[in-house]
C-alpha cells in the first residue's frame, strides 16, 4: 500500500535509492553529454554529488530537521560540476521547506519542489532553458497543479514525474546542441531519476533499468548557448573553477556581477556566508581573485577542459574511486625533504621511486585527486618538509592548499606532466631544503617541451581540424596539434610541430595502447628528421595516453 506521507526514515530511504540509481546509471547520462570535452561527465559528477549526501546522512540524526540538514549540507560541500551544485540547488531549496515538518504529504510535496525550482534558477548566473532547469521547474508545476486538485502523496508525484519525463523529452526543441546531437539534456535525465526513487520508496514502484545510450552524434562546440554580445561562446572557455567561498551574505550579488566578466556557466549557491561556487573561464587567476575580494575561496578545483579527452567510465580506477577504494601512500624513508608525486601507470610509479618519490598518489588526466588525498600522502613521509610534483595542470591549484592543511613544510613544483616530472627529478636533493628544492627542480623542467597523444571519445572541431570520434589526437600544453587516423601518424605529426633544432633529447613514456611497431616508427621518424636528437624509451603504463614525450 503506497505511503500517505514521507517521514525522515523514508526521506533518507528516497536520498539513498536516488544515489544508487545515479551510480547505476552513470555511464548512460555521462553518454548524453554534447560537448567533447566536457567539464567533467555529469552522470559521474551527479553520483558523486549524492554519495556526499549519503556520508553527511550517515553522520546526522534521525529526525526530518537533521535528514533535512544533512541533505542540504551534504550537498553543498560535496557538489561537483555544473550539474551537481545545481542539483545540490535543488535538493537544498526543497530541504528548507520540508525542514519544519515531521511528514511530507503531497501538497508539501508540491512546495518543495517549487521552492527547489527557484532556488536553481536563482543559483545560475545566465539559465538555459532545454537544461535540468527547465525539467525542475516544469515538473514542480504539474506537481502544484495536481495538489490543487487533491491529488494525494503518490498523485502529485506521479504528475511530477510523468510531466519530468516529457519536459526531458522536450529539451532538444529548446536548444539547439541537444538536437544537433540527437539527445536529450543529460542533468534533466539526471533528475528524472529522483522522482523514480521517489515513486519506489512511496508506492514500491521498480527503477529503471539503465538504458543504452548511444554517444552524442557529430556536432561542433561552437553550437552551445553563447554568452551575451561580444564574449566566448561557453564551450570555448578553457578552464573550469569550483571552490567553496567564505563570504557575507550581502557581497554575494557583487560576486555574481564580478564573475560574469570574467567567464560564463556560473553557478553560485549556499547561504550563511558558506557558498558553491562554478564557472568557466579562461582566467583562472581572475576567477579566484573575486573571491578572495569578498572572503576566503577554499577547496579550490580547477579543470583544464581541453585535458578531458577521455571518459571517467573506461578507467577501472575511477570506478574504484567511486566505490570508496583507495590505496594508501607509501611510507617513505626519513629524510629532511621528501617527494610526493601524481600519476598513474605501474611503469610511471616505478620510474618516480627509482628517482627518489616517496609516495605516488594516483591521478592525472580525467581523474584529479582531492586535497584530501594529496594531505594524506603528505602526512604519510618521514620527511618534515615535503616537495609536490602535480604533474597535470588541474592538480595545481588543489596541491596548493595543501600547506594550509598540514604541518609540514610543503613547496609546489609546479609540473603539468610526467615528462617535466622526470626533468625535475634530476635536479632533486633530498638533503637540501623545500625551498632550495623547488627553486632547482622548477628550473630543471622550464626547458621541457611535452606532448601527449590519445583517441577522442567525441566529434569535434580543433585548431588542427575535425576530429571523429576514434581519432588519434596529438596534444601540445598549446592545444592539439595533430588529428588522425593512426597512432603513429598522430604521434609523428605531433612531433612535427613540437621537435626544434634546439632539442637533443626525447623521453618517450609509453602506456596502455601502444605497441613496439608504432615504438620503432616514432625512433625511425626522429632518426631520419631530427637525427640530433636522442631518443630513451620507459615503459610507463599509465592508461588512456598510450605515449607520453618530453623533449630537452
Amino acid at each position: 500500500m503506497a505511503l500517505e506521507s514521507i517521514d525522515a526514515d523514508a526521506l533518507r530511504g528516497v536520498v539513498v535509492a536516488f544515489s544508487d540509481a545515479l551510480t547505476g546509471h552513470r555511464e548512460a547520462i555521462n553518454n548524453l553529454n554534447v560537448y567533447p570535452v566536457p567539464d567533467g561527465d555529469t552522470g559521474t559528477n551527479m553520483s558523486l554529488t549524492l554519495r556526499s549526501v549519503v556520508e553527511e546522512l550517515d553522520a546526522n540524526g534521525d529526525d526530518m530537521a537533521s535528514v533535512c540538514g544533512g541533505i542540504a549540507h551534504g550537498s553543498l560541500m560535496g557538489a561537483r560540476g555544473n550539474s551537481g551544485v545545481i542539483l545540490s540547488q535543488i535538493l537544498r531549496g526543497f530541504s528548507a521547506v520540508a525542514a519544519e515538518h515531521a511528514r511530507i504529504d503531497g501538497a508539501l510535496l508540491a512546495e518543495g519542489l517549487t521552492a527547489a525550482a527557484k532556488g536553481a534558477y536563482t543559483a545560475v548566473g545566465n539559465p538555459v532553458e532545454g537544461t535540468i532547469l527547465t525539467v525542475i521547474r516544469e515538473s514542480a508545476q504539474a506537481a502544484t497543479d495536481a495538489a490543487a486538485q487533491g491529488a494525494d502523496l503518490c498523485g502529485v508525484l506521479e504528475a511530477a514525474r510523468g510531466e519530468a519525463a516529457a519536459s526531458l523529452e522536450r529539451t532538444p526543441t529548446l536548444l539547439q546542441v541537444l538536437a544537433d546531437a540527437g539527445v536529450v539534456d543529460a542533468g534533466g535525465a539526471g533528475l528524472v531519476l529522483l522522482y523514480d526513487a521517489a515513486l519506489n520508496v512511496v508506492d514500491d514502484r521498480p527503477m529503471p533499468e539503465p538504458a543504452e545510450t548511444p554517444k552524442p552524434a557529430p556536432h561542433h562546440r561552437s553550437t552551445g548557448p553563447a554568452r551575451p554580445e561580444g564574449g566566448p561562446q561557453v564551450a570555448d572557455l578553457r578552464y573550469e573553477v569550483m571552490f567553496l567561498l567564505d563570504a557575507p551574505d550581502p557581497k554575494i550579488d557583487g560576486f555574481k556581477q564580478a564573475w560574469a566578466k570574467v567567464g560564463d556557466s556560473i553557478v553560485v549557491v549556499g547561504d550563511g556566508g558558506v557558498y558553491n561556487c562554478h564557472i568557466h573561464c579562461d582566467d583562472i587567476g581572475a576567477a579566484i581573485e573575486c573571491g578572495i575580494e569578498i572572503g576566503r575561496p577554499h577547496n579550490i578545483r580547477v579543470t583544464d577542459l581541453l585535458d578531458e579527452l577521455a571518459e571517467l567510465e573506461e578507467r577501472d580506477w575511477v570506478a574504484a574511486a567511486l566505490d570508496g577504494d583507495a590505496s594508501p601512500p607509501d611510507v617513505a624513508v626519513a629524510v629532511p625533504t621528501a617527494v610526493v608525486a601524481v600519476g598513474a601507470g605501474t611503469g610511471v610509479v616505478a620510474i618516480f621511486k627509482s628517482m627518489g618519490v616517496h609516495a605516488v598518489v594516483a591521478g592525472g588526466q580525467s581523474m584529479n585527486p582531492s586535497t584530501a588525498e594529496l594531505v594524506a600522502a603528505v602526512e604519510s613521509v618521514a620527511a618534515p618538509e615535503v616537495i609536490i610534483l602535480p604533474n597535470n595542470k588541474n592538480i595545481i591549484a588543489v596541491a596548493r592548499q595543501v600547506e594550509e592543511q598540514t604541518s609540514r613544510t610543503v613547496e609546489v613544483v609546479a609540473t603539468t606532466s610526467v615528462a617535466e616530472a622526470l626533468a625535475s627529478l634530476m635536479a632533486y636533493d633530498p638533503q637540501a631544503t623545500a625551498s632550495v628544492n623547488a627553486a632547482s627542480m622548477a628550473e630543471a623542467f622550464s626547458g621541457v617541451t611535452s606532448g601527449e597523444v590519445a583517441r577522442a571519445v567525441r566529434d569535434a572541431v580543433s585548431d588542427a581540424g575535425p576530429i571523429a570520434t576514434g581519432d588519434w589526437l596529438g596534444i601540445a600544453k598549446t592545444g592539439i596539434k595533430a588529428v588522425e587516423p593512426s597512432l603513429a601518424a598522430a604521434a609523428t605529426g605531433l612531433l612535427a610541430e613540437i621537435v626544434d633544432e634546439d632539442h637533443e633529447l626525447l623521453t618517450v613514456i609509453t602506456g596502455e595502447g601502444s605497441d613496439h611497431h608504432t615504438t620503432a616508427l616514432i625512433e625511425s621518424w626522429i632518426s631520419q628528421n631530427h637525427p640530433g636528437v636522442e631518443v630513451e624509451v620507459h615503459q610507463g603504463g599509465q592508461p588512456l595516453y598510450p605515449y607520453f614525450f618530453g623533449l630537452e
